[in-house]
């Protein structure tokens, strides 16, 4: 069972569910009927002195500058547009184009929002970070950044996750970060950031909890959209140059949706861009076993907002599976879940044999070793691809890669490493 269900809630005018996208979330962190503040009362000041904080940044041109200049010069951005002419060649139809997320310091999109948070961080004077972590992408990401900046890391991991990830785990560790097995429930995300958030309880006045998807309380799914909008704004850019027009069509799995909000943001007023985000399809579409919030979830609250959860009918959260951590978790972000109701964002999901499928695809057509998570984007494009007319556009984001999946994907696949 999660904690931090409805304590509090800053909802305003429900006239704002109407509100344009750039003026979303409205002043209360809902987008639509979704988001919000649903938190203990210990952390509603922290909370709010954390928006402030975010929104006078996002005005200061220093900050930007700072943030910019991390994002090139750390971070190793801009990520190149790839033509994968070998997948298109096996597939046929559409024009395939990666957005190489993948080629990232520290291996995913991540890096982003963890240089953007730690940054802030140090901004408000916190000398202390705290992250939950899946994959073992975001915790990477944020040992990396808190290393860059001399904070103190400490990285909330389910043990079931750092089994999975132990490579992951290895490298956070040498980066000096305390990583803390979280052996309740599943021994997954969803327990991790519950001990997460006790610790943000805890120990708020020292420490910014680099919350790694865009989910949560807000102005959490604000800013993290925010610090990842940045793939979506290279993208459309690069699209222009190497191609003369937007692509037609776009797609990005989706866990709690940090990848995705950032590689559709700039695309959500182009009518003309079909976008389409890809949850975790697991074994199948039963309950405990997939992490498909839209195909098998229903509205609720769970870890600070209101979006689609995998729950019974008492409410009760339901356990997930994918082969993938890092999209293994029982609710998205709310900012998809209004999309999703307003059609803007078509939603589906991928199987673990798919994405598995996509995987090694990938690897013996390009040369290119996806994490298990971008496979499940992989995944759909190996469908949508070969409907689609020759001279149409499918871009598609690789938003991490897999050397931390190979041990796993092997064993998922049967097959047994020699050494």
């Amino acid at each position: 069972m999660a904690v931090f269900f409805i304590m509090g809630d800053m909802r305003t005018d429900p006239a704002a569910r109407n509100a344009p996208r750039f003026s979303l979330p409205d002043a209360s962190g809902h987008f639509g009927a979704y988001g919000g503040v649903f938190a203990p009362e210990t952390l509603m000041t922290p909370l709010a002195e954390l928006a402030e904080a975010y929104l006078e940044a996002r005005d200061s041109a220093g900050f930007q500058d700072e943030f910019a200049a991390l994002l090139r010069d750390y971070a190793g951005r801009p990520t190149l547009l790839y033509h994968a002419v070998g997948l298109t060649r096996h597939l046929g139809g559409a024009r395939i184009y990666l957005k190489r997320e993948d080629m990232l310091h520290t291996g995913a999109h991540k890096i982003n929002n963890a240089l953007g948070q730690c940054l802030l961080a140090s901004r408000m004077g916190k000398r202390r970070v705290i992250a939950e972590t899946g994959a073992g992408q975001h915790g990477v990401a944020t040992a990396a950044a808190a290393v860059k900046f001399g904070l103190e890391c400490v990285i909330y991991m389910g043990a079931a996750d750092m089994e999975r990830q132990a490579l992951n785990v290895y490298r956070m560790r040498l980066m000096g970060a305390e990583v803390r097995a979280v052996h309740a429930g599943q021994k997954t995300l969803k327990e991790a950031v519950n001990e997460a958030f006790r610790d943000w309880v805890a120990s708020s006045r020292n420490t910014h909890y680099v919350l790694g998807t865009a989910y949560g309380a807000h102005p959490f799914p604000m800013m993290v959209r925010d610090f990842q909008s940045v793939i979506s704004r290279e993208s459309r850019a690069q699209m222009l140059e190497a191609a003369g027009r937007l692509p037609d069509h776009v797609v990005a799995c989706v866990g709690g949706g940090s990848n995705a909000i950032g590689a559709f943001f700039e695309y959500l007023d182009e009518p003309s861009v079909a976008l389409t985000g890809v949850e975790a399809g697991g074994r199948s579409i039963s309950p405990g076993e997939h992490a498909a919030r839209f195909a098998g979830g229903s509205r609720g609250v769970l870890q600070g907002c209101a979006t689609y959860i995998l729950q019974d009918a008492e409410g009760q959260i339901l356990g997930t599976h994918s082969v993938s951590a890092g999209l293994d978790y029982a609710a998205v972000g709310p900012e998809h879940a209004h999309y999703r109701d307003t059609g803007r964002i078509r939603f589906t999901h991928a199987s673990d044999t798919e994405a598995l499928d996509a995987f090694k695809l990938l690897c013996r057509t390009e040369g290119i070793l996806p994490a298990l998570e971008s496979s499940h984007a992989l995944a759909e494009a190996v469908k949508l691809a070969p409907a689609m007319p020759r001279d149409s556009l499918l871009l598609v984001n690789l938003s991490g890669r897999g050397d931390k999946d190979v041990w796993h994907a092997a064993r998922a696949m049967g097959e047994t490493l020699a050494l």
